[in-house]
């Protein structure tokens, strides 16, 4: 196999000589274009600064492509040209250069179990310079320093099956572009909006200035029930941490604090439930007229 040496520059013609010189079947996992998947996978800075992302599974790549995301590279076994030809051809419909690899290459490149052996590389969505205004989103959520993947993913993935108009993600948060976050969202990354801010009360002040009303969800009976808050005006719901909840700063820079009545014993739940709750109550809510005061 031809070998070459790594070249890393940060634009976009990074691998255009190396990959016209590569062979079309990859069983190396030395091959440039696998170390660049993995370097991708394992590396939240390096996807920022690549503006790529790596995906795995027949239909997340397939899903990318009609959401609008650009292919650059596809890789798949032998067995999965056979068995995701429906999948493939949609990749292939955008004109990615595409290689075959050798099981043991799919092996290495998998992040799963049992993978089914196709994988590409994207560019990465844009990320908005702004947070969202009440004319392009009335009702979204704001997570603070969440820090499971599989959490994020669900979160994602509920936010766009409701309807939720945009994820903010404030703090010390995971990459919703990660292996596992992506898997665990459905690709709810590639259509969702989704803003990126390093300070959760600097984003939480920011939404109450451009005419957002925010609300802290917290496990206190003392505060609001969500079934009472009127969610027809345009609503943040912040949610926090899943070991922590939200710091006291991003509390304090809310307008209100709300919580979900619990019946039963638990005290708390974890945050993809307790978002999943809150945002079915913030859609469910739109149209009516609750605790309009709050």
């Amino acid at each position: 196999m031809l070998s070459v040496r790594p070249v890393f520059v940060p634009d976009a013609s990074f691998f255009v000589e190396e990959v016209e010189t590569m062979p079309a079947i990859i069983t190396s996992r030395r091959n440039e274009l696998v170390r660049e998947y993995l370097h991708l996978a394992s590396s939240a800075q390096y996807r920022r600064e690549r503006g790529r992302i790596p995906l795995e599974g027949a239909r997340l790549c397939a899903d990318a492509a009609e959401s609008g995301l650009k292919p650059l590279f596809l890789f798949f076994t032998e067995e999965a040209e056979e068995k995701y030809s429906r999948y493939l051809a949609t990749v292939r419909s955008f004109s990615p250069k595409e290689f075959s690899v050798s099981p043991s290459v799919s092996q290495a490149l998998a992040d799963t179990k049992s993978t089914q052996g196709v994988f590409c590389i994207c560019e990465k969505p844009a990320e908005s310079p702004h947070l969202p205004s009440t004319e392009s989103g009335r009702q979204i959520l704001v997570l603070e320093n969440i820090q499971d993947p599989a959490n994020l993913g669900a979160v994602l993935r509920t936010a766009e099956a409701v309807g939720i108009s945009g994820v903010v993600l404030a703090g010390n948060c995971c990459d919703a572009f990660s292996p596992k976050a992506l898997r665990a969202g459905m690709g709810a990354a590639f259509r969702l909006p989704v803003y990126l801010r390093e300070d959760a009360v600097d984003a939480i002040k920011r939404l109450n200035g451009s005419g957002f009303r925010t609300f802290a969800a917290v496990p206190d009976s003392a505060a609001v029930p969500v079934t009472e808050i009127d969610f027809s005006l345009p609503a943040a719901v912040v949610v926090g941490n899943e070991g922590n909840g939200l710091t006291e700063e991003a509390k304090d820079a809310c307008s209100a604090r709300i919580t979900i009545p619990m019946a039963g014993r638990a005290e708390s739940l974890n945050a993809a439930a307790s978002a999943a709750i809150l945002m079915w109550e913030m859609m469910r809510g739109r149209g009516a007229k609750g605790n309009g005061g709050v």
